[in-house]
């Protein structure tokens, strides 16, 4: 009995915590579809309260020492912050686990690492914790977000060569020479856990009561996912696990499909992760301040804005954002709820970051905080791009807008400079001209001057108001030409861009894809390209 009371002593001791410690305030952001098999997604949040004691961060292979160059400068640029982390969290009463996987025998006579191997093994190991795991179900529902079968290293050829040579002088596994974890992080002997045991790691958990765990570390697309202590097993387990997703790195080579950069790689996992995994969370809501971003990432943030029934635009618009801007932007996508016609979910939320904004939206009402995100992001003069229905993307007619919603009956004039009032009939095809004082414009960047078809219904947009500038304009016969693409500088003193094309047709129209490209790069304040390949790549076999 005596030894039982000490075991028990013993166990408390390693869980002690200030009676004090404030509850954790956690906004998790998951992402769910906007009805089944549509293959689209809300990316929605929510307000969790998780007690210090309960919670565990999990810090996932932030080794010494990595094959890849880069892999090394992105773990240190973003170690200092995740130590400030763990320091924080540490002193609020979270248990701090070290899983740097493989290293074990440097930790032999560690006190965080004798800690984790006297803990008891928990009565409720589940089976296969011990192993990787490649997928859980959820995944099936989806392609694979990147192509990582290189292994993702990103260094420059010499760089990774020089790199390579300089391993070779200190380590005699020099593709994989890692020996400890980073020094930048500090492991507390008092309190600190270490083990990359999957069945250890859950008999701490189990141990200390801690059904709520973080995530963080690396890499997000092989590690994080899946060592036994990682995302899938935790979840499929019953953990609330949690990704911080701006803890953390991909191995994702930019020369591999999706041929995006290395941090919208990093995005398209996270997003898999919300989608199928867990929700994810960020540093600042326990450190403060605001969330990691790399020095290098500096892409502009493009919220797209779907909410309209006519054009398809939920399809073409991400199918073009996917194959085109993914090099030098960053994109959030924003759909209208297909139960309520009069929501955007989440398209407050992220507005509150957003430097571009793309909408297509027709005649919708909106909830007081979703109009006031709009209003707020537009008086601030950020640029706007609008396609096809979003010139009356949020009045009704001049009807009442239903109980609980708000209108802004004036949107085209004021945000483009519009007067749509109508538009030919649909059957009817109009021929697209340059204006010819327009063409040295950035917009016009890779256009051919020659005529082309639009094959949805012409709109009536003229007289334009002062402060537009006509880019193209289009004909039917018998009838007087109407602009179809034009910039406005609003009173706010923010800029615009409009164009009434948009129909499903018009996104297998190169001219039309240079224009609407063009339209992002100039909005966002970038040179717009002189070429740019509009091929698209097709995602290789589901690989994970």
């Amino acid at each position: 009995m005596s030894s039982l009371r000490y075991l028990a002593g013993l166990i408390a001791l390693l869980f002690a915590l200030p009676l004090s410690a404030e509850d954790l305030s956690m906004t998790l952001r998951t992402q769910q579809e906007t009805k089944p098999g549509s293959g689209r997604y809300h990316r929605l949040t929510r307000e969790e309260s998780w007690r210090p004691e309960h919670t565990a961060i999990i810090v996932c292979d932030m080794w010494n020492l990595h094959g890849c160059r880069n892999a090394v400068l992105r773990g240190q640029e973003f170690a200092p912050r995740l130590n400030d982390l763990l320091a924080k969290a540490r002193a609020e009463g979270v248990t701090i686990i070290h899983a740097p996987s493989g290293c074990m025998g440097f930790y032999a006579d560690h006190p965080a690492r004798k800690r984790a191997q006297a803990t008891p093994k928990a009565a409720d190991v589940p089976e296969g914790i011990t192993s990787w795991c490649y997928q859980i179900p959820s995944e099936e529902m989806d392609n694979y977000p990147l192509d990582q079968s290189d292994g993702g290293v990103d260094d420059d050829p010499e760089e990774h060569a020089a790199w390579a040579a300089e391993l070779s002088k200190i380590s005699d596994k020099p593709r994989t020479p890692w020996t400890r974890q980073t020094e930048l992080l500090t492991i507390d002997p008092e309190q600190d856990f270490i083990s990359d045991k999957g069945d250890e790691v859950w008999s701490i958990l189990s141990a200390g009561e801690i059904d709520n765990v973080i995530l963080t570390g690396v890499h997000t697309n092989m590690c994080v996912l899946g060592r036994p202590f990682g995302l899938r097993q935790l979840a499929q387990h019953g953990k609330n696990v949690v990704l911080m997703r701006d803890m953390t790195d991909t191995m994702y080579n930019p020369k591999s499909w999706p041929f995006v950069s290395h941090f919208t790689g990093t995005d398209r996992i996270v997003s898999h992760i919300e989608k199928y995994v867990c929700p994810t969370v960020t540093s600042d809501q326990i450190l403060g301040g605001e969330a990691f971003t790399y020095a290098k990432d500096n892409r502009p943030h493009v919220v797209i804005v779907m909410a309209e029934d006519e054009y398809e635009t939920n399809q073409t618009l991400p199918e073009f954002a996917s194959s085109y801007l993914g090099k030098d932007f960053r994109v959030s996508y924003v759909y209208g709820s297909e139960t309520e016609r009069n929501d955007i979910p989440g398209l407050d939320e992220a507005l509150e970051s957003a430097d571009v904004l793309l909408l297509s939206v027709r005649r919708r009402a909106l909830p007081p905080q979703q109009m006031e995100a709009v209003r707020s992001y537009i008086s601030a003069g950020k640029p706007v791009i609008g396609i096809r229905t979003a010139c009356h993307a949020f009045g009704l007619r001049g009807a009442s807008p239903p109980t609980g919603t708000e209108t802004w009956e004036k949107f085209d004039p004021e945000v483009f400079g519009g007067n749509y009032h109508g538009h030919h009939n649909n059957k009817i095809t109009s021929q697209v001209s340059v204006i010819e004082e327009a063409q040295e414009s950035p917009l016009l960047t890779g256009i051919s001057a020659e005529p082309f078809t639009q094959q949805g219904s012409l709109y009536q947009v003229s007289p334009l108001a002062d402060g537009t500038s006509v880019l193209m304009t289009a004909a039917i016969e018998g009838q007087p030409a109407e602009p179809v693409a034009w910039t406005f500088t609003r009173a706010d003193g923010g800029k615009s861009f409009f164009t009434s094309l948009g129909h499903k047709t018009d996104f297998d129209n190169p001219a039309f894809q240079r224009l609407l490209l063009n339209s992002v790069y100039w909005a966002a304040g970038r040179e717009v390209p002189e070429a740019f390949d509009l091929t698209k790549y097709e995602p290789p076999m589901k690989k994970i």
